[in-house]
């Protein structure tokens, strides 16, 4: 476990409070990183905190300010934003419950370990934990950390549990504004039929360790390719960059019954046999025995 938690509290439910901490439980995955270099120089491009007139200041120097009139600003120390007066800097209280599949998926955000602080907060935890279990619920309150309050949903993932931030509102654009073009045609009953068994074709469980980032490794190959022909310019794939034109009824059910005839079943699909029947039958026909899993 992580040294430092990111945020220290309790979690207050009615009368109850939880000593709790919470540990982010998602980390950095591969990245390639880049610095910004002057073509014709060949050196790194740095940047400097400058004041007009004064030149480079230093960094200790820098504080945060509100502009309320134009050149005019008032100045805040990190001590006085850090401690502004909130109840959710130290209480997550949970303020409402709701079923596991009601919150879109659209408004989580980051998600969190939470763990009892010590060992006189397990039992109470615990109850807790298992109380959600039961019911199906999240439970949903506010938080402020690292200065901001975010609104966060709790739940139960094994022995303790996941906390996730989510957006509010404002932050989430309506569908409907990029939705609404789309007519209300209803689909083929053919394809929607192969679409459905393609599905179930390639239907299995999830795992993450199938997934590799295949982005980075690309970009590690061109950095060597670029090493190995001393910096030339090298532009790997020539297609264009322009997104396919949607195609007609009879391509779709070309693709379709293409993709059906293919062995491929997808990362993930081979850990668990399709559950879905075939296409849809117009005669009764003999059971096809279930599959054995790989």
């Amino acid at each position: 476990m992580p040294a430092r938690p990111t945020w220290r509290g309790h979690i207050k439910l009615a009368l109850v409070s939880i000593p709790v901490e919470i540990f982010p439980a998602t980390k950095a995955g591969k990245s390639i990183a880049f610095h910004q270099v002057h073509e014709p120089s060949g050196q790194r491009v740095r940047y400097e905190k400058v004041v007009p007139g004064i030149g480079p200041v230093d960094r200790d120097e820098i504080l945060k300010g509100y502009e309320v009139e134009k050149g005019e600003y008032v100045l805040l120390d990190p001590e006085e934003i850090e401690k502004v007066k909130l109840e959710s800097r130290k209480t997550l209280e949970l303020t409402q419950f709701v079923d596991i599949g009601d919150i879109d998926p659209i408004y989580f955000d980051k998600p969190y370990y939470v763990v009892p602080a010590d060992d006189l907060a397990e039992e109470a935890f615990v109850v807790v934990r298992e109380a959600l279990r039961r019911t199906k619920k999240v439970g949903v309150g506010q938080l402020a950390m690292r200065g901001q309050e975010y609104v966060v949903s709790l739940k139960p993932c094994g022995r303790g549990m996941v906390l996730e931030t989510l957006r509010y509102a404002d932050e989430v654009h309506r569908a409907s504004s990029y939705f609404r073009e789309i007519g209300d045609t209803k689909p083929d009953e053919d394809l929607l039929d192969m679409a459905e068994t393609l599905i179930s074709k390639k239907t299995g469980e999830f795992d993450a360790s199938e997934f590799e980032n295949r982005y980075i490794e690309a970009l590690q190959d061109l950095i060597k390719e670029k090493i190995k022909k001393k910096g030339k310019r090298v532009i790997q794939d020539r297609s264009s960059d322009e997104p396919a034109k949607g195609s007609n009824v009879i391509d779709l059910m070309a693709a379709l019954k293409k993709s059906l005839d293919s062995g491929d079943r997808g990362a993930g699909a081979k850990k668990s046999a399709a559950k879905k029947p075939a296409a849809k039958k117009t005669a009764p026909k003999k059971a096809t025995p279930a599959r054995k899993r790989a």
